[in-house]
């Protein structure tokens, strides 16, 4: 085996599924349980299952189709806009796919005539991250119209808040979708799911704050984390210690810790800062920004600290580190979702599931 890699913690994922599945299930809200950090890893998406979660979602078609070819039967969530290139394998492949422009309905509807069936959809509302969905103010109309599109079927409505604009998803917002979803089922459209978001918004379910309407959530974060990044916490009765990220040192010396000579911009374009605190013992290990997110690195042994890193190494301080170190010692760190998700993706970083 080689370095870097992340090696899973099935134990600690199985607890967070099963948790998060009861806390929802509890509260008669349907799990869409989000695999796309992991590129739709097969072997992830059955435990999902097995656990409690009642959809698989992911972001890429080419993940749901891998999934669907090591024999996971789903069903799936296509959890980004199609794009129209792509609406044929959308029937072929995806069971209900997120929606928000009623051109793009219009081609799934004939794509799915032609192959005799009707292609689920949730639409889309913005409650004001500016992200995907109609502008709230015009949801009511525009939902209507494609409910009224042949060879779709309107699964639900649903939002997304904290991904792009970092809009917290409150009392205020969920409320405005609930009233919206009163609205169009008063006009006589029928539905199931009221989507009403993601990890950023499983305090409502945890302080018993949503509204009743709403009956979906689509969850990637809480459940391989443990964690909230737009809240910045980590969930108390969920455990952290799902993924590890293992990397090998290759380079181990005293130097100074201001660079010597006139500061430009790094290879990422940046213009880095440093603090003067005199000679300091340093570590590089092999990998970059072209594997992980650097400040999402959270190193698990105490008198660590992250530097900074260029595309290929990254540079920490380790002068504090109570313990020996040598060339080829390997190092652990925790991930953010940022940092897991560009380490998940890198082709460099091994991959290790055990289960």
């Amino acid at each position: 085996m080689g370095y870097p890699r992340i090696k899973s913690n099935k134990e600690a994922i199985i607890h967070n599924v099963k948790q998060i599945s009861k806390m929802c299930h509890d509260k008669g809200i349907e799990l869409t349980g989000v695999v796309k950090v992991a590129r739709g890893e097969p072997a992830l998406a059955k435990l999902y299952l097995e656990n409690g979660v009642d959809i698989i979602g992911d972001s890429r078609i080419a993940n749901i189709r891998k999934m669907k070819n090591a024999g996971i039967n789903g069903p799936f969530m296509l959890l980004r806009i199609p794009m129209p290139s792509e609406i044929e394998d959308l029937v072929r492949y995806v069971d209900i796919t997120l929606v928000s422009e009623l051109k793009t309905v219009e081609t799934i509807g004939k794509a799915a005539l032609n192959k005799g069936k009707r292609q689920k959809i949730i639409y889309m509302i913005d409650l004001g991250d500016l992200r995907e969905g109609v502008w709230f103010e015009n949801a009511f109309d525009e939902v209507l119209k494609a409910s009224q599109i042949r060879g779709v079927e309107l699964y639900g409505i649903g939002t997304n808040l904290g991904c792009y604009g970092g809009v917290v998803p409150d009392i205020d917002n969920m409320s405005l979708l609930s009233e919206i979803a009163k609205k169009i089922r008063n006009k006589g459209i029928d539905f199931k799911i009221v989507s009403g978001g993601n990890t950023a918004a499983v305090y409502l379910i945890e302080n018993d704050l949503l509204p009743r309407e709403i009956n979906g959530y689509r969850l990637g974060e809480s459940i391989i984390l443990g964690t909230d990044t737009t809240n910045n916490r980590a969930f108390p009765f969920l455990r952290q210690d799902t993924f590890t990220l293992e990397a090998e040192i290759i380079e181990l010396k005293t130097k100074p810790s201001v660079p010597h000579g006139k500061i430009g911009r790094d290879a990422m374009g940046r213009v880095p800062i440093f603090e003067d605190l005199g000679n300091r013992l340093k570590a590089i290990v092999a990998m970059g920004e072209q594997d992980i997110q650097p400040d999402g690195m959270i190193p698990l042994e105490k008198g660590i600290k992250v530097l900074h890193a260029s595309s290929d190494h990254t540079v920490l301080d380790v002068t504090e580190f109570d313990g020996k170190l040598d060339i080829g010692s390997i190092l652990k760190f925790r991930l953010t979702y940022g940092a897991l998700l560009r380490a998940m993706t890198s082709e460099y970083v091994e991959k290790i599931w055990d289960f």
